[in-house]
């Protein structure tokens, strides 16, 4: 992230939010020739109520602290779900101060992610692939299971990098494509108000050079919630299966577990890979 992006995530963020909402999804009728892909900033202005000189100073980053009306009313244009919504309130929040920023890269250096003992012990009794990842999705900590499910989930690799680098990663995920938008989309809502943590500043500046994928859907500033949800992933052992995945937060770290429905066609699977571990 560079110091002018910093410095204006508000403006970024509805730029780039105002060049996915068509005419004809809010309600323009089409029509001449038009140079953006999206809205134009004078019809996002009328549109929210607003004025278009207010909403340039607000795109521009002169102006960074519109009220929770302004916002709503932006939100509510741009088509914004929940999540996208209190993501957008959250870069009109004034930031701390330089020194208390200080303060706290300072904590965050002293405070490595660490996998408490029961974690462990946990991880070990569980009998579903079941793992620890970080803020950034680096895998901290696994079972064998886990391991067996994918060896991309061995301590030390970052999901993230593996998704967009790994052919086999890609391969093993039904729909790739789904899941590449869901994890940048979810490394956005883990940063969040932390845009000079070291680790995150690594990791995008790292995607940012060998993934066009990542390039292409960190420039949309998609935000989803870090949560749980199903997936199909195409196992070379056992062939494809579907799970449930649950991510249960502990000490600041992701709990992440997967298992299928009792009695399915999923669940026998996952115990004959179990039984070959």
């Amino acid at each position: 992230m560079t110091a002018d992006q910093d410095a204006n995530r508000l403006g970024a963020y509805l730029r780039a939010r105002r060049g996915l909402v068509t005419p004809e999804q809010a309600g323009i009728p089409a029509g001449g020739i038009r140079r953006v892909p999206g809205l134009r900033r004078e019809e996002l202005a009328i549109l929210a109520g607003i004025s278009a000189d207010y909403y340039l100073r607000l795109e521009r980053g002169r102006d960074t602290h519109p009220s929770a009306q302004v916002l709503d009313a932006l939100a509510r244009v741009l088509r914004l779900d929940e999540v996208e919504a209190e993501y957008l309130h959250s870069l009109a929040t004034p930031r701390p101060r330089q020194r208390d920023r200080e303060r706290q890269r300072s904590r965050r250096r002293r405070a490595a992610e660490h996998v408490p003992a029961r974690l462990h012990q946990l991880l070990a009794a569980v009998g579903v692939p079941a793992f620890v990842e970080g803020r950034a999705f680096d895998v901290l900590a696994a079972n064998e299971l886990a391991t067996a499910f994918s060896p991309r989930l061995r301590p030390g690799e970052n999901r993230l990098r593996s998704l967009l680098l790994d052919p086999e990663e890609q391969s093993f995920h039904a729909d790739w494509t789904a899941s590449s938008e869901w994890f940048i989309a979810a490394l956005r809502e883990s940063i969040g108000d932390d845009v000079d943590n070291p680790r995150f500043v690594e990791l995008i500046g790292e995607l940012s050079l060998t993934s066009g994928r990542f390039r292409e859907l960190w420039a949309r500033h998609d935000v989803r919630a870090l949560e749980g949800g199903t997936t199909t992933v195409n196992h070379p052992v056992v062939g494809r299966l579907h799970l449930h995945r649950d991510k249960l937060p502990v000490n600041g770290l992701l709990l992440v577990l997967y298992y299928a429905d009792a009695g399915s066609d999923s669940a026998e699977k996952l115990s004959l890979l179990a039984s070959l571990v």
